[in-house]
């Protein structure tokens, strides 16, 4: 990992218990800034109530830290709005917050129209398909936000519980997080390979910020969000909590797919010009070492070889072939 990106892992990384409720609520209220919880959902009926209910009392009547507690359903298919509401929620059908500018589908989609149904100075979003979690996800992501004018986006990390395979934890931030935008991070935005999970689902911003970036409207939205903060404010704008650990459903291969399609356009949209590539890089991972998160740097091979036959002493048949890289042996020695 480049110096930058270890200087800002040092720096901008804290735990979710760094941050007591009772500080951040008096921090709130000196500083006058509201704040909206979003919870976009789609067919989540199973799983939006338990979440919905838990932040609702936790955070609204328990503290009340949260001033909006909102779902923005996107043409759900179940009852995942009529559960959201009894759970205490306002809900939204996306589709329908200003109509006139048109409707998508996709999580950006619901996540931009809950600008124009929201009041919040800062937004923090949590996904409706949570089944191991807690309220603390969205204590530890206002933390930094109202600790520090400078910091403007909180990108949360977490323990993976794999549920399918009996429980266990990982510190990946699932297929497409480690297969497609760590490696995208790590060969073309290096400073910002010391985000543990870019495209962790819970994550806070500023209203003055994300009001100000355009995105896309499915889920290439937490990458662009993070590549154009960076790119607009600096490494010292960005910071993450560790949130502990998190269990949710998984999609599908072909649902994956379309995603990574996705994080693969936003990135060709905003990827510095071929001139100024690495030659040499490294792919930069995350494991958890007696509790104690690491990362671990491992070279990526960049090089390519020439066409063999525009090599000068290549030759056919292939004994000539042998006899050159003897030659081109001997030479380097």
């Amino acid at each position: 990992m480049e110096e930058r990106a270890q200087r800002w892992f040092r720096k901008r990384t804290s735990v979710w218990k760094d941050w007591r409720p009772e500080w951040l609520l008096e921090r709130k209220e000196r500083t006058g800034l509201s704040v909206s919880v979003v919870v976009p959902a789609r067919n989540e009926a199973d799983t939006v109530g338990d979440v919905v209910h838990e932040l609702r009392k936790a955070l609204v009547l328990d503290i009340p830290l949260v001033d909006e507690l909102v779902v923005m359903d996107s043409d759900s298919l179940d009852a995942t709005g009529a559960v959201a509401a009894k759970a205490g929620a306002t809900v939204y059908l996306a589709r329908e917050v200003a109509a006139d500018l048109g409707a998508y589908f996709g999580k950006g989609e619901a996540l931009w129209k809950s600008l124009f149904v929201t009041k919040g100075d800062l937004l923090v979003f949590v996904d409706a398909d949570l089944t191991s979690w807690g309220p603390h996800f969205v204590t530890g992501l206002l933390g930094p936000l109202l600790a520090d004018d400078d910091v403007t986006l909180v990108k949360g990390f977490y323990e993976r519980v794999r549920t399918e395979i009996g429980g266990s934890t990982s510190t990946e931030g699932g297929r497409v997080t480690e297969l497609v935008a760590r490696p995208i991070l790590s060969l073309w935005w290096p400073e910002l390979a010391g985000v543990v999970q870019p495209l962790a689902g819970e994550w806070s911003i500023r209203r003055s910020l994300i009001e100000s970036l355009s995105v896309p409207i499915g889920y290439g939205i937490e990458l662009s969000t993070l590549l154009d903060t960076a790119a607009r404010h600096g490494l010292q704008s960005v910071a993450q909590v560790d949130l502990g650990s998190r269990a949710h459903k998984h999609q599908s291969n072909h649902d994956l797919a379309l995603m990574a399609g996705e994080l693969l356009l936003v990135a060709e949209r905003r990827k510095p010009s071929p001139q100024s590539l690495p030659t040499h890089t490294t792919l930069d991972q995350f494991v958890r070492n007696e509790g104690k998160l690491q990362p671990v740097s491992r070279p990526i091979p960049t090089y390519e070889r020439p066409p063999a036959q525009s090599v000068q002493c290549y030759e056919r048949p292939r004994p000539q072939f042998v006899q050159c890289v003897a030659a081109s042996t001997e030479d380097m020695a």
